[in-house]
C-alpha cells in the first residue's frame, strides 16, 4: 500500500520537531551567546508548521509551487536576523539542513521496509529542502551585505569628521585611503559644515593617508576646488617627507595650494590669514 508522504509527515510534526531540536542542539557550533534554546524551538516550530501545512503530494515535486511562498517569507525573515546578530554562513545553513536530516531520519523509519517508496520519498524530500537551503543562503547573503555596506557608510562618517577648530576655520583629519566614494562624503560633509558655521579656512590634514599616489592628489585637487568654490581658503597639512618625494615624482602639481608640513603649522598660516595672533600668557607672580 502506498503512503501519501505529504499526510505521513504531518502526523509526524511533533517528532520531525524533537528530532531537528535535537540535531541543532547537538551541533557544537550552536550560538547560544546569540539566541536562547527557547526562543530557537519557536523558530522552528514556525518554520515546521508552516511547512507541513502546505506540503502535499503535488507540490512534493514542484519546488517552484506559488504554495512554498510562505515558507520562502519565513526562510527570508530567518536569515536576515541571522545575517543581523552574527550568525555565520555555516550555522546558518546547519540550521536548515538539520531539518533535512531530521526529516530523511523520519522518511527512513516509515519506508523501511519498501526500498522504492524510500528512495522516491528521499529523493523529493531531500530536493525540496535543498532549495529551501539554496534561498535560505542567497537571503543571507544579501543580509550581511547590507549590514557590511551599513557598517563601511559609519566608519566612512565617523572617519570623515568636521572640526571647528576656531571661529572661521575647520578642521578635517582623513585617516585611510581617499577614494571616489570618500571624496564625495569628505566634499559634502566640508561644504556643509562651511555653509553652517561661515568658515572662510579649511585644513585638509593627510596625516593619517598611508600612501599618496595620483588619484588620491586629484581627489585631494578636487576638494580644494569645491572649498574655494564656496568662497573658502583650502590648506593641505600633514605633508611627510614620502609624500612629498612621491608628490615630485609622479609629477603632480600642488604648487597653487598651500600645503603644510603639520597641522600646527596650518593652523599657524590660518591665524596669520585672519590676521589673528595667539601669546603666551606671562605670569604675574612676583619674586621675592
Amino acid at each position: 500500500m502506498k503512503i501519501e508522504i505529504s499526510k505521513m509527515l504531518q502526523k509526524k510534526k511533533k517528532q520531525i520537531i524533537d528530532l531537528w531540536m535535537k540535531n541543532q542542539l547537538a551541533d557544537a557550533g550552536l550560538r547560544e551567546d546569540l539566541m536562547s534554546n527557547d526562543e530557537l524551538r519557536v523558530q522552528s516550530e514556525e518554520l515546521v508548521d508552516a511547512l507541513l501545512k502546505r506540503l502535499n503530494e503535488e507540490n512534493l515535486a514542484d519546488i517552484d509551487s506559488s504554495d512554498f511562498d510562505e515558507i520562502y517569507e519565513i526562510l527570508g525573515g530567518i536569515s536576515i536576523t541571522r545575517a543581523r546578530q552574527g550568525f555565520s554562513p555555516r550555522e546558518t545553513g546547519v540550521y536548515i539542513f538539520s531539518l533535512k536530516d531530521a526529516l530523511l531520519e523520519i522518511l527512513q523509519q516509515e519506508f523501511k521496509n519498501d526500498a522504492t517508496q524510500l528512495y522516491n520519498a528521499t529523493i523529493k524530500v531531500g530536493k525540496l529542502i535543498d532549495n529551501f537551503g539554496i534561498v535560505t543562503f542567497e537571503t543571507f547573503i544579501k543580509g550581511r551585505e547590507e549590514v557590511i555596506l551599513r557598517q563601511t557608510d559609519e566608519i566612512t562618517e565617523i572617519s570623515t569628521p568636521v572640526i571647528r577648530v576656531w571661529d572661521g576655520i575647520l578642521a578635517l583629519p582623513i585617516i585611510g585611503t581617499l577614494d571616489s566614494a570618500r571624496t564625495q562624503v569628505v566634499m559634502e560633509n566640508l561644504l556643509q559644515e562651511i555653509v553652517n558655521t561661515g568658515s572662510s579656512i579649511a585644513i585638509l590634514d593627510i596625516s593619517g593617508v598611508p600612501a599618496v599616489d595620483s588619484l588620491v592628489a586629484q581627489h585631494l585637487i578636487k576638494t580644494v576646488s569645491a572649498t574655494r568654490l564656496m568662497g573658502a581658503e583650502c590648506i593641505i597639512s600633514g605633508i611627510r617627507p614620502e609624500i612629498a618625494q612621491t608628490v615630485v615624482h609622479l609629477g603632480i602639481d600642488l604648487s597653487n595650494i598651500v600645503t603644510k608640513a603639520t597641522l600646527a603649522s596650518a593652523l599657524k598660516y590660518a591665524f596669520s590669514i585672519l590676521q589673528l595672533e595667539v601669546r603666551k600668557k606671562q605670569s604675574n607672580s612676583v619674586k621675592i
